[in-house]
């Protein structure tokens, strides 16, 4: 078993790399200073014949043992690194320090330079930010905790990050189905959002809005109540809880708010808050979270954080392999499949927008191609947009760096219809009757040519 060495400068620093807690692997030792008395530190050892080589050869290191310098001081790290390079070549060496620079340490092929306090002080404050979540996890509880049936409200058309941040909260909050189903005011669309539920055995149920009244409590998931159109049934705007990662809205009231817009899925939210609570996150939670995150982000691709890098990285030793390939292998359906290819025959990249217009289809459809869209020779853009019944319907995709996609989209169905969405993603629909107000017709020929000039002018508009 490979050795770890420890050399502390000083009575201060062994005793704080005590109080640290040393494993059985290592191997403790100190150099007395000068000024300060020689009471041996509890469990060290003095290195005998200081920072010299013939010292280091003493410990009889073998390949594969560590060191690792403990020290503020430069002159003992010089000191130090060039008696084990000579002692013993090629040796790993760590040196710990919150105060020397890369230019107070000599050249080293195996030499790494980190923090000691400031180790420390990263692990505490990890380990606050996990009771700022257990304190809203004991909120949430005693809010909702002796309420008869709890609403769980997703955006229509729930997407996997809404649909995984729901389930989280109802296991949260300890409960089941019939008492927090997880509800919506719109069908799902996507074929894979849809293969989703139905691989977890999950169910969402699709309401209108006078159906709210059945609940005694009521949470937002992953949306915010001024998202559903200019007049929000007034239920949702008094809610009790709203947890989301969108950009924050106002004109409405929740009782726990917790909106955290640097963060690229509400999953990663929800898998901080069973981490401070202690729940174990089962294969079954750990996929839909995991598939949460990785759509919403396009696997860690795009607006993305180091809170949803950990999220993920916690839940993907948790998630069952086969079940998020049965999520992530929805069929395209062959009508599909001919109205891409009509629009791909026709398609051109102008002006940085890949503008695929489809014609009537299903509305899973249309975020497929927008997807498929954006890769492209040339496209900073793509969107693709089809007829929906009584609507026209587009998705947007863009590479991240350009002009937010929800604000463009907003600015394009201003006066005509609803969007929004990400950075990087969004949604739009103009009634038909309301695009024929203005441009007179609704074929592919003026859906392309009005959607292009609206979406040059609002990518520009601050240009």
């Amino acid at each position: 078993m490979a050795s770890r060495f420890i050399v502390c400068d000083g009575a201060e620093l062994a005793r704080l790399w005590a109080r640290i807690g040393a494993s059985e692997a290592e191997e403790l030792f100190w150099v007395p200073r000068e000024d300060e008395s020689r009471a041996r530190p509890p469990g060290f050892r003095s290195l005998q014949g200081g920072l010299s080589a013939e010292a280091f050869t003493k410990l009889e290191a073998k390949e594969g043992d560590e060191f690792a310098l403990v020290t503020e001081d430069g002159p003992f790290a010089r000191a130090a690194v060039a008696a084990l390079a000579e002692a013993v070549p090629g040796a790993p060496i760590l040196v710990m320090s919150d105060r020397l620079e890369a230019e107070d340490i000599p050249d080293h092929p195996c030499l790494r330079r980190t923090g000691l306090r400031t180790q420390i002080r990263d692990d505490v404050d990890l380990d606050f930010a996990h009771l700022g979540n257990l304190r809203r996890v004991v909120r949430l509880r005693e809010l909702l905790g002796g309420r008869e049936k709890i609403g769980i409200l997703l955006q229509p058309d729930p997407d996997p990050d809404g649909i995984a941040a729901g389930y989280a909260l109802r296991i949260l909050l300890g409960r089941k189905a019939p008492t927090a189903p997880l509800i919506s005011f719109g069908d799902i669309q996507r074929p894979e959002n849809a293969a989703m539920v139905q691989a977890l055995g999950l169910d969402v149920r699709v309401i209108a809005p006078e159906e709210l009244d059945e609940f005694d409590g009521l949470a937002l998931v992953d949306v915010q109540p001024t998202v559903f159109g200019d007049q929000p049934p007034a239920r949702v705007l008094s809610v009790d809880v709203v947890i989301d990662h969108h950009p924050e809205r106002t004109g409405y009231d929740a009782v726990v708010k917790d909106i955290r817009t640097g963060y690229g899925a509400t999953a990663s939210i929800m898998i901080e808050y069973l981490q401070a609570a202690g729940t174990e996150i089962r294969a079954k939670l750990g996929t839909a979270l995991l598939y949460g995150i990785k759509s919403d982000t396009q696997l860690l691709g795009r607006d993305t954080s180091s809170a949803d890098m950990q999220a993920f990285a916690t839940v993907h030793t948790c998630h069952s392999p086969a079940l998020l390939r049965r999520i992530e292998r929805p069929a395209l359906p062959h009508d599909g499949l001919r109205a891409l290819g009509r629009a791909l025959a026709a398609t051109s990249v102008e002006e940085g927008i890949h503008l695929l217009v489809l014609g009537r289809v299903r509305e899973d459809v249309i975020p497929q191609v927008a997807d498929l869209g954006l890769q492209a020779e040339g496209a900073e853009w793509a969107i693709a947009a089809g007829v929906v019944g009584g609507d026209l319907v587009f998705s947007v995709r863009n590479v991240g760096y350009v002009r937010a996609a929800g604000e463009v989209v907003r600015a394009v169905v201003e006066g005509l219809g609803v969007g929004g969405g990400h950075r990087s993603m969004a949604k739009g629909i103009i009634p038909l009757k309301a695009f024929r107000k203005v441009y007179k017709r609704a074929d592919r020929a003026t859906i392309r040519k009005a959607l292009l000039r609206a979406f040059v002018k609002a990518i520009h508009a601050d240009d």
